[in-house]
């Protein structure tokens, strides 16, 4: 068995004399890593791959970590790790996420994450996020407006970004910051509360139990806590007098779900920047992000050094690599990767794609449907 070491012995160690070695999924390293850590994945490790190996510091202390804590211990049977110091980080990233969340917020901190907004990052976030706004005309004089905080990046920020908006005072409208906790962990809880603190979000928390509820579910179960969870907010945002609730969808959510509509669903649409809800009455939904590209996110959130959270429901609160099967299949990973490769050899493929459901010609689609009628273009021919 690796000898474990806490995140609080690792800080205590002499700078320069270790290395931190991030050893999960693609998925969860999407979400965020350890500051300084290198990222070279279990099986690569196992299989002794040469290109990632080489890059592992021959005279340092190594502290491997996945997401809770289990599958560095498998490392110990490594042969070419035998003859270092290694150690496996107890509790894993968690454990760095549960740490850095007992740290209290400070004023200044606040100060200048307020000030950056309007400064460092107005180009690349405040003003596409206020051109979204009025181009598709998501904020009314009278609005009271639920914004939805998963814990993520992405809300986190859009809470940040409608408190900007709102000191404008070209509109009146109200905010309410709205957390729904679906089952979370203790700590999960708590990463989200000491993040809200620590940016100024006064949320507002509210209980359900949908995890336990989704658990039952073999069919589908992400499909249906989506739903529930979409749900819920409606229900409670109503109760509160809401009449829109927001959510954090940004520029690449939206051409990767173009994407995988085309290639796993077979059908051309989007996800529409405002759209009414078909259960509630008079409540509408809108993605205020839907200009803001996800690297810009990822920067802002790295320059503070804040860690959020990732879905964190029962299937997924723990390493992935941990499961039977050591495989995470992720539709939306696999788009984003090929979107990738192809603006390799096209600069303007993200952009294209985007425009695509903008410039759709009706005289050249084969059939369409509009509000649930389907239409063949022989109907007119």
């Amino acid at each position: 068995m690796m000898q474990e070491i806490t995140i609080e012995e690792v800080y205590k160690l002499p700078d320069n004399t270790y290395r931190l070695i991030d050893i999960r999924d693609d998925v969860l390293v999407s979400y965020g890593m350890i500051p300084d850590a290198i990222h070279i994945k279990l099986e690569d490790l196992q299989n002794n791959k040469l290109e990632k190996v080489d890059t592992i510091p021959i005279d340092k202390t190594l502290i491997f970590y996945c997401q809770i804590g289990r599958k560095t211990q498998q490392l110990s049977d490594l042969s070419f790790l035998s003859l270092r110091n290694c150690f496996s980080l107890k509790d894993g990233y968690r454990g760095y996420i549960s740490y850095i969340s007992s740290k209290k917020a400070n004023d200044a901190e606040k100060e200048k994450i307020e000030k950056d907004i309007q400064h460092k990052y107005h180009k690349q976030l405040f003003s596409p996020f206020a051109r979204a706004c009025k181009t598709y005309q998501l904020i009314s004089e009278g609005d009271h407006i639920a914004i939805c905080i998963s814990g993520g990046k992405d809300s986190m920020l859009m809470a940040k970004l409608f408190q900007e908006i709102k000191r404008h005072n070209k509109v009146s409208f109200d905010l309410t910051f709205l957390v729904m906790d679906p089952g979370y962990s203790p700590e999960n809880r708590k990463l989200i509360e000491s993040n809200a603190e620590r940016l100024g979000i006064p949320i507002s928390v509210f209980d359900t139990r949908i995890f336990d509820a989704v658990d039952k579910i073999d069919k589908n179960p992400c499909y249906i806590c989506a739903r529930m969870r979409r749900g819920h907010l409606y229900n409670k945002a109503k109760e509160l007098g809401c009449n829109k609730i927001a959510l954090g969808h940004h520029y690449d959510d939206v051409i990767e779900t173009i994407m995988m509509g085309m290639l796993y669903g077979g059908q051309t649409q989007t996800m529409m920047p405002k759209l009414h809800s078909s259960n509630f009455e008079k409540m509408e939904l809108i993605r205020p992000m839907y200009f803001i590209r996800e690297d810009d996110i990822k920067s802002w959130a790295k320059y503070y050094d804040l860690h959020f959270l990732q879905c964190a429901c029962h299937f997924t609160d723990t390493c992935t690599t941990c499961h039977a099967d050591g495989t995470t299949s992720s539709k939306r990973l696999e788009t984003k990767k090929l979107i990738a490769e192809l603006k390799k050899k096209n600069p303007y493929i993200e952009a294209n794609i985007f425009k695509s459901v903008e410039n759709i010609n009706l005289d050249t689609v084969l059939s369409y449907k509009k509000d649930g009628i389907k239409h063949n273009f022989l109907d007119e021919y």
